[in-house]
């Protein structure tokens, strides 16, 4: 058997960096202005400090200005959605992406919705997801895009291929499946209730796990030569595959770290950079 492709989601991320500072320049030279992400922060859960400040970096290496909000860990949904309205009236920030998870005392979906679609660079809305669906997308969930970006990149056929998603979370899993859908796919979706899941994943030529449990798709439920993309990250850098004996069976993989996680946030900062272009009628 071939080695496997790596999915280098890193290698990739720095590729589209070079390609956003060329249009943050652009940007800064019609308009004046530099694309701003405002990026909010409730409480100080350690996992989330750590993503916003990767964030803020991200930012700064593609020309990019960040806005951090921080709220106490007490706020509540009404406190933040005010401080959303005033981000969706901020003619100076172009992005908004609230840090998730938040409090549980917060309504997380009814905070998403109050970011203005226009800004919605992270695709958490109703909006931007029914947008999305309907194949007409302006901001796609960052991880999702992200993942069909990387596939992209490596030449990974998607259309006609069985496609399997293991999760089904409104960011991730869900618009994942309707992604790989528009992309001509045939999809299933597994879940908690999902009977015999292993003899279901074992039909997949593209299985992306994203259920949050780490090392849960074993080897022997992946099939040779197929195409695993692990949107996982747990304690200890741990992804939601046993990856270490699953990558020697398939033909491409993307490694945790390094394949997933950047893509994400190379996503996010380009959907940033699209949003100026937009607002400022740059093609």
């Amino acid at each position: 058997m071939n080695k496997p492709i790596v999915l280098d989601g890193s290698l990739y991320a720095k590729e589209i960096n070079e390609t956003l500072k060329e249009r943050v320049n652009r940007i800064r030279e019609i308009s004046g202005a530099v694309p701003i992400l405002a990026t909010i922060l409730v409480g100080d859960d350690p996992a989330s400090v750590t993503y916003v400040r990767m964030k803020a970096s991200d930012c700064i290496k593609a020309g990019l200005e960040s806005l951090k909000i921080e709220l106490p860990g007490d706020t509540t949904t009404d406190q933040l959605i005010k401080e959303i309205e005033k981000l969706n009236k901020n003619e100076n920030v172009h992005g908004i992406l609230l840090q998730h998870p938040v409090p549980k005392q917060i309504n997380e979906t009814k905070c998403f919705n109050a970011i203005d679609y226009r800004k919605d660079v992270d695709g958490v809305t109703f909006t931007s997801f029914a947008m999305m669906a309907m194949n007409q997308m302006l901001f796609g969930s960052a991880t999702p895009l992200g993942i069909i970006r990387l596939l992209d990149r490596y030449k990974i056929q998607i259309q006609g291929k069985e496609a399997v998603v293991v999760g089904r979370s409104p960011i991730l899993g869900k618009p994942m499946a309707m992604m790989l859908l528009n992309r001509n796919a045939t999809v299933t979706i597994c879940h908690s209730k999902t009977l015999d899941i292993k003899e279901v994943v074992k039909r997949a030529d593209i299985v992306v796990a994203a259920v949050g449990i780490p090392k849960f798709i074993k080897a022997d439920w992946i099939k040779d030569n197929s195409i695993v993309v692990d949107a996982g990250y747990n304690k200890g850098n741990i992804g939601d595959t046993d990856m270490e004996n699953i990558k020697d069976k398939v033909y491409a993989y993307s490694p945790v770290p390094g394949g997933v996680g950047p893509m994400t946030r190379i996503t996010l900062i380009e959907q940033t950079v699209m949003a100026a272009e937009i607002k400022f009628g740059i093609n």
